[in-house]
């Protein structure tokens, strides 16, 4: 696999219940710019989208920010990032947000996060990238869907090659090992015929 230069990480606009939420997304912000990673992500200055732009800032990364026009005001631009890009859609700012990072990092978050992390997994399952997805597991935050994609494998709707695509790990260090050491599975069919 190429080096990762870039990752895009997808969190909530909320700080969230638990103050471990802002204080992970800054250790990741801080890691990744150690790492000399740029983050890529939506380009808000609140919540943990803001918490993980200001770290990776302040350790030297670069922040590039993704954010539709009609959420400038709602989701708060973050002034200070390296490149602020603005789109007219959702749909541009995922699409560019993907072509701009060789991985994908969710954090907790909401029903946005979630949809995200579930699109590009979904890309990747189909053979469209080859780039590793992943999830942030702070505290705990993701063990019921997890449960939820184990149980889902068992009823045969995930392959299990599928399933393992999605790396998890509780701390950020140990994610960004695991999204290094990522190599794509071969795709294959995935829909089986029940005729015979």
């Amino acid at each position: 696999m190429d080096p990762i230069r870039r990752l895009c990480v997808f969190c909530g606009s909320s700080r969230g219940s638990d103050p471990l939420y802002a204080e992970t997304a800054r250790a990741l912000g801080q890691v990744l710019a150690e790492a000399g990673i740029a983050v890529v992500y939506g380009g808000s200055s609140v919540g943990l989208m803001g918490e993980l732009a200001d770290a990776a800032l302040a350790a030297g990364g670069k922040v590039i920010g993704v954010l539709p026009q009609a959420l400038a005001h709602r989701e708060i631009g973050h002034a200070g990032l390296t490149e602020l890009r603005i789109v007219q859609s959702m749909h541009e700012r995922k699409a560019l947000m993907a072509e701009l990072a060789d991985g994908f990092i969710a954090m907790p978050g909401g029903i946005g996060t979630f949809e995200e992390i579930f699109e590009v997994w979904t890309w990747a399952q189909l053979g469209h990238h080859a780039k590793p997805c992943s999830l942030l597991n702070v505290d705990g935050f993701y063990d019921g869907l997890i449960s939820f994609l184990d149980s889902v494998v068992d009823r045969q709707f995930i392959k299990p090659v599928n399933r393992d695509m999605l790396l998890i790990a509780r701390d950020p260090a140990t994610l960004l090992a695991k999204l290094r050491a990522y190599e794509a599975p071969q795709v294959t069919q995935w829909i089986q015929s029940d005729q015979s």
